[in-house]
């Protein structure tokens, strides 16, 4: 049988795409461990939850026995505007390294927003709007995820109203006047406009932010705002459910070509890019039918899965969230001013926290300056400017590509290019000019923020 030729992009026919989104809990042999309530610290509970989510976002976030959700059909209609994603044969990067593996991406850079995260942002603001509610809050590190959300919003003629890091409202000014011009609110965080954003700044004068620092301001307005409920871009189960469609669109474009992937490999904040990417896979090794090797990669200064703990914490700095088992830095953690912004997390997905402890997952940490030489070299090579955060699979990739080289493997590599960095051009400069510094937290640092993480007697 003559091998098909493989193209440099692989699309799929609109009449393709996924019309259910695919839970990976349902084939889970050990579950994620559920959140807990702060306060009696049982589970919680779809009525506790309704206070700060979306009811119909609540049941897909407690849900792991069905493995298929429909997606509802006025969802897949916008997801037809920039989806199905092409996945790409990166021929040029191959031949640039002169190495015998097969390099493929999945693009989620086509859409405005520059990434992934619409994917779940649209579906979250449907639900929100089903529900008949004026609006959203959240919060938004380097900015792709509040820009999804303020695109959605937009067209479902809802309020929004933003959170944004502190350093990547500075750094990243541009991607700030992208959300208002969806109509979005954008405010630094911490600020003064909260109760919790003013301890925080008490307590931390001076400080850039964190991702669980904006996390407890948009969690406070959302519960104080009649008609008003809270949206995450990550990290929590009906977001990995959401980005499923990332994985799915992968694997159909693969077997259409008879392609079977050795290595995966996502990077990793809170765990939304990855666990979509991996999900139908992870589905058929969970299932004992195929085996594959998943690679998380996260900045060394934000190491939550290989130096974190796997334990409850909250999921926020403010400690007014539900305590989640994860791996994590403690919620008190204070990422260096790195600017992956969506990698600034202390925490990671429960999911991911699970299949990672269960040895499913691998994890490595890189330093920025590699990312960006990664970043750097891909843009010249295959054409595109990659967020840094996506760069942290690149650097990975090519690494792997390398290893093959110098074994003569010709194995399949599969990376998520997860969206594009035309608005983190301050990070490119100070690669360029040679003052990007790179920062590991020793010991020590970290240890402050392992202190603060409750202790919570397993049941």
């Amino acid at each position: 049988m003559k091998e098909k030729t493989i193209p440099y992009k692989i699309y799929l026919e609109e009449n393709e795409m996924p019309t259910q989104w695919y839970n990976v809990r349902a084939d889970m042999k050990n579950k994620p461990a559920p959140l807990l309530n702060p306060g009696t610290l049982e589970p919680m509970t779809a009525q506790e939850l309704s206070g700060v989510f979306c009811d119909e976002l609540v049941k897909q976030e407690l849900d792991d026995v069905n493995a298929y959700i429909d997606i509802p059909e006025e969802i897949r209609d916008f997801y037809k505007m920039y989806r199905p994603s092409p996945l790409v044969r990166a021929y040029c990067l191959e031949k640039k390294l002169q190495t015998p593996a097969k390099i493929y991406y999945k693009f989620e850079g086509n859409n405005t927003s520059g990434s992934h995260k619409l994917n779940s942002a649209i579906a979250q603001a449907y639900y929100a709007k089903e529900q008949g509610l004026k609006g959203v809050t959240t919060e938004t590190g380097a900015g792709q995820w509040g820009t999804a959300l303020s695109m959605a919003c937009s067209y479902f003629d809802l309020d929004c109203k933003v959170f944004m890091v502190k350093v990547s409202y500075e750094q990243k000014p541009f991607r700030r006047e992208v959300m208002r011009t969806y109509g979005a609110s954008v405010t630094p965080s911490p600020s003064t406009s909260t109760q919790v954003g003013k301890r925080i700044l008490e307590a931390h004068p001076g400080t850039t932010g964190s991702l669980g620092c904006a996390i407890s301001e948009a969690v406070e307005v959302a519960v104080g705002s009649e008609g008003y409920k809270y949206v995450l871009g990550s990290v929590l189960s009906q977001v990995l459910l959401h980005q499923s469609i990332i994985g799915l669109e992968t694997k159909a474009a693969l077997d259409k070509y008879g392609i079977e992937p050795d290595i995966i490999i996502g990077c990793a904040g809170g765990g939304s890019n990855l666990g979509g990417l991996i999900a139908p896979f992870m589905g058929e090794v969970l299932k004992g039918e195929k085996k594959y090797r998943f690679i998380a990669v996260e900045p060394s200064s934000c190491p939550s899965l290989t130096r974190g703990k796997f334990a409850y914490d909250f999921c926020d700095t403010g400690m007014v969230c539900p305590l989640a088992k994860m791996y994590t830095l403690g919620s008190g953690f204070m990422p260096s001013a790195n600017h992956a912004g969506g990698l600034r997390y202390h925490g990671m997905s429960s999911v991911i926290s699970q299949l990672y402890d269960d040895g499913l997952i691998e994890a490595t940490s890189v330093e920025q300056t590699a990312v960006f030489e990664a970043a750097e070299q891909f843009a010249r090579i295959e054409g595109i400017l990659p967020a840094p955060e996506s760069a942290h699979a690149i650097r990975v990739a090519i690494d792997e590509a390398l290893k093959c080289k110098e074994t003569g493997e010709e194995k399949t590599i599969v990376f998520g290019l997860t969206g594009t960095g035309y608005f983190d051009m301050v990070a490119y400069e100070k690669f360029h000019d040679g003052v990007m510094t790179d920062y590991i937290p020793t010991d020590a640092d970290l240890q402050p923020g392992f202190d603060a993480i409750p202790n919570i007697p397993e049941k």
